[in-house]
């Protein structure tokens, strides 16, 4: 799901939160290479280290619309000054890591459901004309506490077009799964484990949904052209087993059964089938919609090209008709996570 040659963010002023970690990174890149004459892009995080690397890799002289703003999304006031002559914020600051949440839950409230209501506050009292927010498929009937946070952020999000009034302001969301080899997934996990002999496998079942994180970048900047506001955006994209991903990496190691975490599911889930009710099928994407009135889906059906899927429909990493063999995740591994990879 690309973005279509139409979008042009040169003239614009975009600010996103997160922006030193693997999907911020990406994003300014791929903004700058296509955009370089952005009028202004704001990479606003907590770690001072991190934004100084990133100053060295796309430094003001080259590109003179970046800024990079320390702060914590846990910080209105902070945060809504970031926020001053921004037109589009991309949101994708969070705690993510499953086990971390179960063990430290207020954490992960305050950022990810304390700091999303303070990132639409902001937009709201500083005339932003955009959010889209970056959400995770353990937000589907969620069974963590990360996933509950997740889940409850985009409803903040969705139900924020409810209360703009008559600010031009649209807030739409992106969810999808396991991102390729970003920092504590499971491949680089693998790829550093492999040294002692032996995988740890939780649950031989196990499916993960896989996007690469330029995958990820195109379906913001696709969000960003198409978003009506109210919209959840899922691509569709493979799945691989977890005894495939191992295979992939470590043929010859061990494949030692560990048990599941705790929080973890054996599938993930990007769509319920209560979510069917207000799902259209794109083709290359879903759309989550919210429970409406029967002229106004008909409208989000229009604006999007799209057909309602049928009642019950569930989009499930296990039950899922795409799917990654051994050597497809051999190839994405060299490709979009470790250039030197090869198999040991």
């Amino acid at each position: 799901m690309k973005p279509s040659s139409s979008l042009d963010l040169n003239e614009r002023t975009v600010l996103i939160t997160g922006g030193t970690g693997s999907f911020g990174k990406k994003f300014v890149e791929t903004v700058l290479k296509r955009w370089p004459h952005i009028k202004r892009l704001v990479v606003f995080s907590r770690d001072e280290l991190k934004q100084f690397e990133m100053s060295q890799q796309f430094p003001k002289s080259k590109y003179d619309g970046i800024r990079f703003f320390i702060g914590d999304i846990r910080d209105a006031e902070r945060f809504k000054r970031a926020c001053e002559g921004i037109e589009i914020i991309v949101h994708a600051a969070a705690l993510k890591q499953v086990p971390a949440a179960e063990y430290n839950p207020m954490e992960f409230i305050k950022t990810n459901i304390i700091g999303a209501e303070n990132v639409i506050n902001a937009a709201l009292d500083m005339g932003v004309k955009q959010v889209v927010a970056l959400s995770t498929d353990k937000a589907a009937s969620p069974i963590n506490l990360y996933g509950a946070t997740k889940l409850c952020s985009d409803k903040l999000f969705i139900s924020a077009n409810n209360i703009k009034g008559k600010r031009d302001i649209r807030f739409s969301v992106v969810r999808y799964g396991n991102v390729m080899g970003s920092r504590g997934s499971v491949i680089p996990f693998f790829i550093e484990h492999r040294k002692k002999g032996y995988l740890p496998i939780t649950h031989p079942d196990m499916t993960r949904f896989n996007i690469t994180l330029e995958e990820g970048v195109d379906l913001v900047l696709f969000a960003i052209e198409q978003s009506i506001g109210s919209e959840i955006f899922v691509p569709k994209i493979p799945s691989y087993r977890i005894l495939d991903l191992a295979e992939a990496i470590a043929p010859n190691a061990e494949k030692r059964i560990v048990g599941i975490r705790p929080g973890e599911k054996i599938h993930e889930e990007m769509i319920t089938e209560h979510d069917s009710f207000s799902t259209i099928d794109c083709g290359s994407h879903f759309v989550i919609l919210p429970v409406l009135p029967e002229k106004e889906l008909q409208a989000f059906i229009q604006h999007h090209r799209g057909k309602l899927v049928e009642r019950g429909f569930k989009y499930n990493s296990g039950t899922n008709t795409q799917w990654l063999s051994v050597e497809e995740l051999r190839i994405l591994i060299k490709q979009h996570v470790d250039p030197a990879f090869s198999i040991e």
